[in-house]
């Protein structure tokens, strides 16, 4: 029996808040002449469940490709300047790791960027996969992220065990949709919320992983 333990990046593996909203803030300045926003302000827009982030961030309707331009060109280098992955996250990973726990990360992130991060912070060797909003045609809350995961390893349901750990509702409803558990993180970008299981910390997540699977 396999057990498949996928992942969402930012907000549950690491905390990227600040680089993300200094990115947000330089294309508000440079393309829109806008003031910039909190960093609370940018993560609650981002883990609102109903939102259009142009129309918060940049007040469009639609996300300009100038402002994806510009907003791509400095995170590139941005975001790997306060990263850090949560307190617990690399013992989790390590604990998983060497009980053979099967890992990947799903983000509706760009692939390049979360490869850049993950890399940066050494945590990118724990995962067979890492698939960006990039690669596939529909992101989260769409499964299709979550079953490209599940086809690459082999996964049987009824015969292996599978999470989906994310700290937004997209992440759960993906996880329902692709037939798989879903725990809610709840220390990262959002204190609270539902799914199959909630986890207020990497050690408590570890534990129903344990008793569960």
């Amino acid at each position: 029996m396999k057990s498949i333990v996928l992942f969402d990046m930012d907000g549950t593996l690491i905390d990227s808040a600040l680089d993300i909203t200094l990115s947000i803030n330089h294309v508000r300045s440079e393309g829109y002449a806008l003031e910039p926003l909190s960093v609370q302000a940018v993560v609650d827009a981002i883990n609102a469940p109903v939102r259009n982030l142009a129309e918060i961030f940049y007040g469009t309707s639609l996300y300009e490709a100038h402002a994806r331009d510009i907003f791509e060109e400095h995170y590139y280098d941005q975001c790997i300047q306060n990263v850090k992955p949560y307190s617990g996250i690399p013992a989790l990973l390590e604990t998983l790791h060497h009980h053979g726990h099967v890992m990947g990360v799903a983000t509706n992130a760009p692939t390049l960027f979360a490869k850049r991060m993950l890399e940066h912070l050494n945590l990118d060797s724990y995962f067979r996969l890492i698939i960006g909003a990039d690669e596939v045609d529909t992101p989260k809350p769409h499964p299709q992220m979550l079953i490209r995961h599940l086809e690459h390893y082999d996964f049987h349901s009824g015969t292996d065990c599978a999470w989906m750990i994310g700290d937004n509702s997209k992440d759960m409803e993906a996880a329902s949709r692709a037939g798989i558990i879903g725990i809610f993180a709840g220390w990262g970008f959002s204190a609270e919320g539902d799914g199959d299981y909630f986890a207020p910390s990497p050690e408590a997540l570890y534990d129903i992983i344990c008793l569960k699977g």
